[in-house]
């Protein structure tokens, strides 16, 4: 099953008492396979370059996949330590990622779907910075013109 759908994605990130919050709003396609859910979307950084962004959904684990001119693989398993490389044009950063909570509600015909996921990041060994992710989806309006 697949649907077009509307992907709002915000997160959060906080460090030292400080909260730095950034907000995307695309278009995307949601395929709902045997046990899991896929989202996929693209979205342009300021300079105009894509990133293809692929998100897929599982009992007990959460798959975040970029590509294009920046690339990474992150995973979220609940209550355990996580490993990849975030790559982009000025070099490469390790990251290690610890989830602390995931939520997921998946679409259906009365209601959005729902991620949330609380985690902490820590970037080539410095200290730990919390984050916060809520991705909602829903079905794309039809033009009804």
């Amino acid at each position: 099953m697949s649907r077009k759908v509307m992907v709002e994605l915000e997160t959060t990130i906080e460090d030292n008492g400080q909260k730095e919050r950034s907000n995307t709003m695309q278009q995307g396609v949601f395929h709902h396979k045997q046990n899991m859910d896929v989202l996929t979307f693209e979205e342009q950084t300021e300079d105009g370059q894509q990133i293809n962004n692929m998100i897929t959904i599982q009992q007990g684990k959460v798959s975040i996949k970029r590509s294009g001119v920046v690339s990474m693989h992150q995973q979220f398993r609940l209550n355990q330590t996580t490993e990849n490389v975030f790559r982009h044009p000025h070099g490469n950063i390790h990251m290690e990622t610890y989830t602390d909570e995931v939520y997921y509600r998946p679409i259906n015909d009365e209601q959005s779907g729902r991620l949330t996921i609380d985690y902490t990041v820590k970037l080539n060994g410095q200290t730990e910075r919390k984050h916060a992710l809520q991705l909602t989806y829903k079905d794309q309006e039809e033009d009804s013109q």
